[in-house]
């Protein structure tokens, strides 16, 4: 289309002999709702984060399409048997319809969390990851996460505002998703408790990857054969307790610093971890 062509014709260019540049337009911001390969705050939340945490259920809450999008398409590899303690390659989607969007989604967001812990009782815990229609009907994902929660026994059930129009790409979902775990993880962990292990002066945590293709499996053999212990890997063939077990971690090794700089810090600061 005429209109296509033109936006298109600021990308490819030829280069001309002694002008400093050809003239081509790269890093143009993404346009929210559009499809692109840049993702968006949705895709670095769900996709990227709390998506390969194995033992909890993701829910894509809103229309089909995202939830469809961000399914399968990282290999993040996982130990486990999928639909009893891992969930990592399921969908989750509470596909909204035209009527959700005009009577509000909470009830049907009640119906799937009662559907989920029906049919995957042994799951550890649940994240709503909120679409860019939740946003802009302005669902109260967190009243219903309380009060869900508390009907399951204090359940972890985590609200993620990670509404793709929030940004523009994939880095605010990171952050998003970061701050989630701060509020809703390790807020709600008893400052008194202990840990669910026996500590060591050599416990360390990795951050920041994500398994993909099994990256991680292999920089945890090189950890452990140097005499570390690491008891948490973020998030990649991760777990809830393995989040809740970091802030008693001796140091944190950041793999992927643009994703998990946020909570790292936050650790660095609260905790004294480096």
């Amino acid at each position: 289309p005429e209109k296509t062509a033109k936006r298109r014709a600021k990308h490819l260019n030829v280069h001309q002999a002694g002008k400093s540049d050809c003239g081509v337009k790269s890093n143009i911001k993404s346009i929210p709702g559009v499809m692109t390969i840049r993702g968006c705050a949705y895709a670095g939340s769900k996709g990227v984060v709390w998506g390969p945490i194995k033992d909890m259920v993701h829910i894509s809450h809103g229309p089909v399409g995202c939830g469809q999008y961000s399914w399968g398409s990282r290999r993040n590899y996982y130990v486990g048997t999928t639909g009893v303690d891992s969930f990592v390659t399921l969908q989750f989607t509470s596909d909204f319809q035209e009527k959700d969007i005009v009577f509000g989604g909470d009830k049907k967001l009640v119906k799937v969390l009662d559907e989920i812990q029906e049919l995957f009782p042994l799951n550890h815990g649940i994240t709503i990851q909120s679409e860019c229609p939740i946003g802009l009907i302005g669902d109260d994902i967190e009243a219903v996460s309380r009060s869900k929660s508390k009907e399951y026994g204090g359940k972890t059930i985590v609200p993620v505002r990670c509404e793709g129009f929030r940004g523009v790409s994939q880095s605010l979902g990171h952050h998003i998703a970061n701050d989630a775990v701060r509020d809703w993880i390790f807020d709600k962990l008893d400052p008194d408790g202990k840990p669910k292990f026996e500590p060591t002066p050599y416990d360390v945590a990795i951050i920041g990857d994500y398994n993909i293709g099994g990256d991680a499996w292999s920089s945890r053999i090189l950890l452990e054969e140097m005499g570390l212990r690491v008891i948490a890997q973020w998030s990649g063939d991760g777990s809830l307790a393995e989040l809740e077990a970091t802030p008693k971690a001796k140091l944190n090794i950041l793999h992927c610093y643009r994703s998990m700089n946020y909570i790292s810090r936050h650790m660095e600061e609260k905790f004294g971890i480096p």
